[in-house]
């Protein structure tokens, strides 16, 4: 067992992390960060050091975990529960009070999100409570502190900030009507008496988690989620996630991009392929590359149609273009996005970060198959494009195709560990 073998075995145990999922460059890192702030030498003196320290083995967790979240993000699933939510309350003849939970719930902005889109839709105070959870203990002091800067206010949805925060100083105070709506502590998805005294929940929020567990903890996991969610309960996930939970025996409830899934007839669970993280997450270690604009995190969600010709502003700029694909992508605007993309096809020529969006694209409105295509012709023009081997690797996965993904993982790891020696 290599010394490295130790530290990945405990994050595992811990957190569940499954280091193929991020690459071991993110843990080595957080190991040598951690071993530098203990003053020791060698990885063993660390080990015996980490061994020896509760609060050692919680900083490490807290160096591996990067949180990566913002308000709003995927608008669809917060449209979706306010109408869903509605409904419920008649269904309940409204003699109680809705139960939301959030988890990881990271430094707050998603917990906070499901408050302010329900309060925006009408419902009363009294009628529903959010409740959320992270391994983190600093993610949640940061939630309570319901302070945030800019770039907590990413999309285009920002009317919300001027009803819901007040400028305090250089960034936003959160008001104290959304804040009485949530109730935030530590909590560990791994543990199978987690909220045990607590009643099933009526929606429950658990995005981008999932991916980076292996199969065993994923199906843990899963089996915590489902006790946790009401049997007529609806559980919203990430936009990697869907095939995952098909397998698991949840039905997607039809409406697209929510991502949001209830319960079939209890079908037998099928076996799962193992995932890989993609570029996104919500509390857990997203790759830290140093990337241009164009690297974005784009994510689609329900926009407006365009023309499919529309040539957007700067369209015989290659480098004005690129941008602008990155802000209509990070904006959810799938539609002026794809337009976009093809806009530089014509009047640029093959470039693999477009071929890649236009995956991603494809990929969040569920043509997997075209989204496969973009994938590869992505790779044929950068074969070491890191977040197309990712993205790629989960359709495959998705597909029952193991050792297919199981080798564009490995080539994605590869590339971490060239990429974090060359840093170094």
């Amino acid at each position: 067992m290599s010394s490295d073998q130790r530290f990945f075995d405990f994050l595992k145990e811990r957190i569940g992390l499954d280091v193929t999922s991020v690459g071991p460059a993110i843990i080595e890192r957080a190991v040598r960060q951690r071993t530098a702030a203990q003053q020791v030498q060698t990885a063993d003196q660390y080990w015996q050091r980490l061994l020896g320290s509760r609060d050692e083995q919680q900083a490490l967790i807290e160096a591996v975990i990067v949180p990566e979240t913002w308000f709003f993000r995927y608008p669809e699933s917060f449209a979706t529960l306010a109408r869903l939510a509605s409904k419920r309350l008649a269904e309940l003849h409204n003699m109680r009070a809705l139960r939301i939970l959030s988890l990881p719930c990271s430094t707050g902005e998603e917990p906070y999100s499901i408050a302010m889109a329900l309060l925006d839709a009408g419902l009363a105070p009294h009628q529903f409570k959010v409740d959320g959870l992270d391994v983190s203990p600093l993610s949640v002091e940061r939630a309570k502190r319901a302070r945030y800067g800019k770039n907590s206010f990413r999309g285009q949805q920002g009317d919300f900030r001027e009803r819901h925060f007040s400028v305090e100083d250089d960034g936003y105070r959160l008001s104290e009507r959304v804040r009485e709506q949530v109730r935030l502590q530590v909590g560990n998805l791994l543990d199978p008496t987690l909220l045990a005294n607590e009643p099933a929940y009526d929606f429950v929020f658990c995005r981008n988690l999932l991916i980076y567990f292996d199969l065993p903890t994923q199906t843990q996991v899963f089996e915590v989620l489902k006790r946790l969610t009401h049997v007529d309960g609806v559980l919203f996930i990430g936009p990697a996630e869907g095939s995952l939970l098909g397998r698991l025996g949840m039905r997607s409830i039809g409406i697209p991009q929510s991502f949001a899934f209830s319960r079939h007839s209890e079908p037998e669970p099928q076996p799962l392929p193992a995932y890989i993280a993609p570029a996104l997450s919500a509390s857990l270690p997203v790759r830290r590359v140093p990337a241009p604009p164009v690297r974005s995190r784009p994510f689609a969600t329900v926009a407006r149609p365009v023309s499919p010709r529309a040539e957007p502003p700067g369209a015989g700029d290659a480098a004005v273009l690129l941008a602008h694909i990155a802000t209509l992508a990070n904006e959810g605007k799938s539609p002026e996005a794809r337009a976009a993309c093809e806009a530089y096809l014509r009047s640029h020529g093959p470039v693999a970060q477009v071929f890649y969006w236009l995956g991603l694209l494809s990929d969040v409105a569920g043509s997997v198959l075209e989204a496969q295509g973009f994938y590869r012709k992505a790779l044929y023009l950068e074969p070491q494009h890191p977040e197309a081997l990712m993205h790629l690797a989960a359709l495959l996965a998705s597909q029952g195709d193991v050792a297919g993904s199981r080798r564009l993982q490995e080539r994605a790891a590869r590339n971490e560990r060239t990429a974090d020696s060359e840093r170094k």
